[in-house]
């Protein structure tokens, strides 16, 4: 009974963090890579208050996105090769501001259609996204969030224009 009841105590205390991060918004998007010279930064909070790091962000079919996947979808079965590939980063203030999670971001220039991915298990990012959240379905790529695609691609399409033509100012605010 002893040992019942300390084992339920630390699950108590280990899940107490993740309800108390729950709350907090995302304060910082970065996304660096993909040949880009400095990394596009997002402060907006009218930006960033659409994409919340601990919601399911649609992994399940029963909910609506609202990270920066459209899990109605499900896993991306194919998606187009030799796409630039972006790192995406998620910060928050815990009271200090640090990365609470990152991602693979793909985009396809033609459609303006994204891929996602989820780092898996022993791939880089994948503890620190798992201490933050477990999804369930990492290590899967997905189709972006339609409200993601649309909110990135001028930032990447402007700091890729600022690239070739030798600007270094490709960040936005």
């Amino acid at each position: 009974m002893r040992r019942m009841l300390a084992a339920s105590f630390m699950l108590c205390v280990l899940m107490a963090p993740s309800r108390m991060l729950a709350k907090v918004p995302t304060s910082r998007i970065t996304i660096q890579g993909g040949g880009l010279n400095a990394p596009i930064e997002i402060t907006d909070a009218n930006v960033l208050g659409r994409f919340f790091v601990w919601a399911d962000g649609g992994t399940s079919p029963n909910q609506a996105s609202a990270f920066i996947i459209d899990g109605s979808r499900g896993p991306a079965a194919e998606r187009p090769k030799g796409l630039r590939r972006y790192e995406v980063s998620f910060y928050a203030k815990l009271p200090e501001e640090r990365l609470i999670y990152v991602v693979q971001y793909e985009l396809d220039p033609s459609t303006g259609k994204g891929y996602v991915h989820l780092p898996g298990r022993g791939e880089k990012w994948y503890r620190l996204n798992v201490s933050t959240i477990l999804r369930g379905v990492e290590g899967n790529w997905f189709h972006a969030w339609e409200v993601w695609d649309k909110a990135v691609r001028p930032l990447i399409d402007e700091a890729s224009t600022n690239r070739a033509s030798g600007s270094r100012d490709c960040s936005s605010h």
